[in-house]
């Protein structure tokens, strides 16, 4: 898969855009808060249909436009993928509402035909790398959640839906307990949700079951060959409900317990999960809220068995994410049987010479990326040689020959 032409009308700083783009590496150099990064943000978004930078959309839209009374974004992508070629347009739409009030709706059309983001999600793929990512590892429980259900919505068709509809499913849920709590009734009007999120997050503990544990064997190789064998990675997925039977008298496991989950089966985790809502309805009921499903899944990173978010130096953690992202790209390769675009954004400013050779090792053997950075010589000049190099500047992007 590779991305071919880029249109962007009114996205962040950029009020028009129109590149093409070459099959193998790309580096946009120039100085800070010129675009570099907008750019691989506009390309994300096309894949994940979210920015890794800010959780509202609105702060995407150019900020002159959205002065308007009706302010559009639109973000078009020309795509080969399974040697066919595809059109992808997200249009984020900011229009009045009320007196003084705007809202923001989102188009997606792939292929000239609007569709629904569950339907489309995963029909582009890209994994972004930038140094704040950091939150991965050292960030709080929804952070690790939330790489999760990125990578997982790109690579298994129909996670994004599942997900939706058991976040819908938990929130009418937790507002039948509230109301419990506060009006005693009959406890017995859970049945229902409870079937419907056993059912739902049943599905999406099994997928992440098998992802955690196929990332874990990309992402201990790397992790292996970049820090020549000194440590050993290991990815710790911790379900808020464990499938997994403890052993007797045993609350938990030791978060550095090696658990293999790989033997259950979907209806097995479903008639647990269901089981356990029944068993702890009470105590639901008078907190008023959901405790255990999906929604609460951790999940730890350890080499050589410390607990890299609590313990992990800065070399470590930026090790591992780099490990972790390397890895999230072979896996969507066996996945999809499609190479993702990858975005890098500043990394190479980041590592050490002998990292950055590594990685440039590794981008090698895949089909597209593309680099930001602000100083070239971060790269060897073979490198750049091989590369087109582009230059940013205040939302304008010129071919290095041509300055």
């Amino acid at each position: 898969m590779y991305l071919k032409h880029l249109s962007l009308t009114n996205f962040r700083n950029f009020t028009r855009l129109d590149v093409s783009l070459p099959r193998r590496v790309v580096v946009l150099t120039g100085n800070n808060a010129q675009g570099k990064t907008s750019v691989l943000e506009a390309i994300y978004f096309l894949a994940a249909f979210t920015s890794f930078q800010t959780h509202t959309d609105r702060q995407l839209v150019n900020f002159r436009a959205a002065r308007e009374s009706l302010a559009v974004t639109r973000l078009v992508a020309e795509y080969a993928r399974g040697g066919r070629s595809h059109r992808m347009e997200v249009r984020l739409i900011l229009e009045p509402t009320g007196a003084n009030g705007q809202r923001l709706r989102k188009e997606i059309l792939l292929d000239g035909v609007k569709r629904s983001m569950s339907e489309v999600i995963g029909h582009f793929n890209a994994v972004i790398f930038v140094p704040q990512m950091s939150q991965i590892i050292e960030g709080a429980p929804d952070d690790r959640r939330r790489y999760l259900n990125l990578a997982l919505a790109q690579t298994v068709p129909a996670y994004a839906r599942v997900l939706s509809e058991y976040n819908q499913a938990l929130t009418q849920r937790n507002a039948l307990l509230k109301a419990l709590s506060e009006r005693p009734g009959n406890g017995d009007q859970l049945s229902v949700w409870d079937e419907t999120l056993a059912r739902l997050g049943a599905q999406i503990i099994l997928w992440r079951i098998q992802a955690v544990q196929e990332i874990e064997r990309f992402a201990a190789r790397v992790h292996s060959q970049l820090t020549r064998g000194a440590e050993v990675l290991r990815l710790a997925y911790e379900p808020a409900y464990d499938p997994l039977p403890k052993p007797s008298g045993q609350l938990g496991l030791k978060i550095d317990t090696v658990v293999d989950r790989s033997g259950l089966d979907l209806k097995t985790i479903e008639a647990g999960f269901r089981e356990r809502l029944t068993q702890i309805r009470g105590e639901e009921i008078v907190r008023g809220v959901t405790t255990i499903g999906p929604h609460r899944d951790e999940l730890r990173f350890l080499a050589n068995n410390i607990d890299l978010g609590d313990y992990g130096s800065r070399g470590q953690v930026r090790t591992t994410l780099l490990a972790l992202k390397l890895a999230e790209v072979q896996w969507m390769k066996e996945r999809t049987q499609e190479w993702p675009v990858i975005l890098l954004d500043e990394v190479m400013a980041e590592l050490d010479s002998q990292r950055r050779t590594d990685l440039l090792q590794y981008v090698g053997e895949t089909e597209q990326v593309l680099f930001t950075t602000t100083d070239l010589n971060l790269f060897t000049s073979e490198f750049v040689q091989q590369a087109r190099v582009w230059n940013v500047d205040a939302g304008t992007i010129t071919e290095r020959d041509e300055i």
